[in-house]
């Protein structure tokens, strides 16, 4: 069956108002190919445009608009306010230009690390182990202090050595009161409740970050290293930051050894300015006077850095001046 249909187009009325002369449209036949699926749909054949209008025709003629002058608003680069931050930067200069070779030292990603690690040290404090487990103040008195003591130093042996000790050492360590069994479950419940997240920002890293930026010697950076480790046996210091134990420890070595004034541009590397670490150096200089003064008995450490491989630091009479005597006074009580 073959399908015929016939599309006439006629445009006659509709150009009589406009004058277009319009022809007639021949017609079109649709042929169905063989075996094509005959259906209801009405085949539409695209008409080509037969109706041209002349549009100049009915325009009105518009009246000439001149352009509004604007004033010039061009940002100026002498009008524009520079940022804190840049303008700083401007003044300050980058300790870590010279280290793009070394991947060790991750000069791309410095400033996010120790950025992150701020993020860190905010988030540890002393009260954490006892309200991790909701526990009593009275529960503290009757835990195993010292099995959590000597799975924390494993740890941090396997964490940070190339050679851990053999677990049976800690096992004569304290005398055989734990059992190498114990100290392994411990060992688990640890890092359990760590979430095996055993990395934590420590003084050091802070403290090797601002004497690179300022470039000090051998001498203030173990003298600063000094001051931060007599803070380990010091109860009233485990609140503070680690990078703001590491900013006092390093201004007050420099105040004690002569070196200058805290500058811009360490206040800019380790983020504290001079008032606001003052507190802090009062705690180190109330330390150094109780070990040299007898005061405590924790003097492990002064020995250890009387070693001459440590240049002898802890015996340095700087360490007994009167800056050392005015910053420790209001702790000690004296006038």
């Amino acid at each position: 069956m073959v399908l015929l249909r016939h599309l006439t187009v006629s445009t006659n009325l509709e150009n009589n108002d406009t004058g277009v002369n319009s022809k007639r449209k021949s017609h079109v036949t649709l042929r169905r190919a063989f075996l094509e699926e005959i259906g209801n749909r009405n085949t539409k054949v695209p008409v080509p445009p037969t109706k041209t209008t002349n549009v100049n025709k009915h325009l009105k003629p518009t009246a000439s608009v001149k352009p509004v002058q604007m004033d010039d608003i061009s940002m100026k680069e002498e009008n524009l306010c520079q940022a804190f931050s840049d303008a700083l930067l401007c003044k300050i200069e980058d300790i870590d230009t010279e280290d793009w070779e070394n991947p060790q030292l991750c000069s791309d990603y410095v400033k996010d690390i120790y950025q992150y690690l701020r993020q860190l040290e905010v988030d540890i404090n002393g009260r954490m182990l006892r309200s991790k487990f909701r526990l009593l103040q009275e529960t503290l008195y009757m835990c195993k202090l010292q099995l959590v003591g000597i799975t924390a130093l494993l740890l941090a042996f396997k964490y940070e050595e190339m050679f851990s000790p053999n677990i049976e050492d800690f096992v004569y360590i304290t005398d055989n009161a734990y059992t190498s069994s114990q100290i392994r479950e411990m060992e688990t419940l640890v890092l359990k409740e760590l979430k095996f997240e055993l990395g934590r920002p420590l003084p050091l890293h802070f403290l090797r970050r601002v004497s690179k930026a300022e470039e000090v010697d051998v001498e203030q950076h173990i003298l600063a290293k000094y001051l931060m480790e007599l803070t380990l046996v010091d109860y009233d210091m485990v609140h503070y930051h680690p990078s703001k134990v590491a900013a006092a420890a390093s201004c007050l070595s420099q105040k004690v050894l002569g070196q200058g004034k805290w500058n811009l541009k360490q206040q800019y590397y380790t983020g504290y300015t001079e008032s606001k670490v003052l507190e802090v150096m009062r705690h180190m200089a109330q330390n150094v006077m109780r070990v040299n003064e007898n005061m405590t008995k924790f003097t492990t450490i002064k020995n250890k850095y009387a070693s001459s491989k440590l240049l002898k630091i802890s015996t340095i009479p700087q360490l007994n001046s009167k800056a050392i005597q005015e910053l420790a006074s209001p702790l000690l009580g004296r006038s």
